[in-house]
């Protein structure tokens, strides 16, 4: 017999979320074993002593981790998706008929702790896992993601001395099709200091600016990306985001350039536990940021009894200064060096410690000069061939 559900809903009704969330689920699991009480004075400081009640330090920071877990970034987004999750409501202390926060009250908490703040819970969350047993500290994995900026393309200013430098792109500029279509637009509000208004780029560094723009006035609006909105070639050393003056500009191969922020990950390879994680400039090289990450993940392992043994990145984190670091911080690299890395010259002998090399017929070659190269690597030159450094 086929059966039909009519809904109709009751008056009167009696709800435990308690009972409604399955014991196996994951968010009833974490509740159970994350505790964040410690938050409470933590926090305590940055409160005032009257007024209106906040939002719960630790409903924010549970707020925040469930945002990271569902990867949903927008607060608004973040507020509507936990309405609609049992689970999630059960996880963060609110019963069916409490309101949840405005998203405008999760935005505003975010900019009311400093940076040590959301450190230190970084640092408690690390133990707790330690404590379970699922870090193994000996082997750490480093890689980078490049992370959107809140701000856009269009509004791009130029830095300042302004006069100088806008006669100056006036002539080197080849302003394409797409150029004479996208107005600039003016931001309501210039965030940046006095320091990054001012132009940082020197004459050599402008007559690049002048080649490169020359070598892309031909094919321009044939490039990838030439068609997407704010997308005409700008440099770091030339102009500046007033609406978010840290963002970058920045590249990834096939894509066009944009506002971004570098994100630098270091993951346990016991249980791909996050070790480490910080927010850098996207206009740098990866490897000019491992010395850095070493520099805090390594004491953080140690405090907690954990020895770092062996350093695991891609080609990104390759140079020579690199190398030698890990080797006096006693850690084994398994860093694969650059493609463009060939090593000495056929047939030479290198001598470490008078730091020259010997050729064939046993005459000494020593290096002429070193100079730092855009990427920041070290490259000592000889005559007649080049050696990485």
């Amino acid at each position: 017999m086929q059966g039909k559900k009519t809904y109709q809903e009751k008056l009167f009704t009696q709800f435990l979320l308690s009972e409604r969330v399955p014991q196996h689920n994951f968010y009833r699991q974490l509740k159970s074993v994350l505790d964040l009480d410690y938050l409470y004075k933590l926090t305590e400081p940055f409160y005032g002593a009257s007024g209106q009640k906040s939002i719960d330090p630790i409903v924010f920071f549970k707020l925040c981790l469930v945002g990271y877990l569902e990867n949903i970034i927008s607060d608004r987004k973040l507020i509507q998706h936990c309405s609609m999750r049992l689970d999630i409501l059960f996880f963060i202390g609110y019963d069916l008929e409490d309101e949840l926060p405005w998203h405008s009250t999760v935005s505003r908490t975010r900019q009311l702790f400093p940076e040590f703040i959301f450190e230190e819970v970084f640092t408690n969350v690390l133990q707790m896992c330690i404590q379970k047993g699922m870090v193994s500290g000996h082997t750490q994995a480093i890689d980078s993601a490049p992370i959107k900026a809140n701000a856009s393309m269009d509004s791009l200013e130029l830095k300042v001395p302004e006069e100088d430098l806008a006669a100056h792109l006036l002539k080197i500029r080849h302003i394409s099709a797409m150029d004479k279509e996208v107005p600039i637009r003016k931001s309501k509000e210039n965030k940046a200091s006095k320091e990054q208004q001012t132009i940082s780029a020197n004459r050599q560094e402008l007559g690049a600016i002048k080649s490169r723009n020359k070598k892309w006035a031909k094919d321009q609006d044939q490039r990838q990306g030439a068609g997407n909105k704010g997308s005409k070639y700008t440099s770091n050393k030339t102009h500046y985001s007033p609406t978010d003056p840290d963002a970058r500009i920045s590249v990834k191969p096939g894509k066009a350039r944009k506002l971004n922020y570098m994100s630098q990950l270091s993951v346990d390879t016991g249980h791909h536990v996050i070790t480490d994680i910080h927010a850098c400039h996207a206009d740098k090289k990866d490897n000019q940021y491992l010395q850095d990450i070493v520099g805090r993940l390594k004491p953080r392992l140690n405090q907690a009894g954990l020895i770092w043994r062996n350093c695991v990145a891609d080609t990104g984190y390759s140079s020579g200064e690199n190398y030698a670091f890990l080797e006096q911080v006693s850690l084994k690299s398994f860093i694969p060096p650059h493609g463009t890395y060939k090593g000495g010259p056929d047939g030479f002998e290198y001598n470490e410690e008078h730091d020259h090399y010997i050729c064939p017929q046993g005459e000494i070659i020593p290096f002429k000069k070193s100079q730092r190269l855009p990427n920041g690597n070290l490259e000592k030159r000889v005559p007649r061939f080049y050696i990485s450094m």
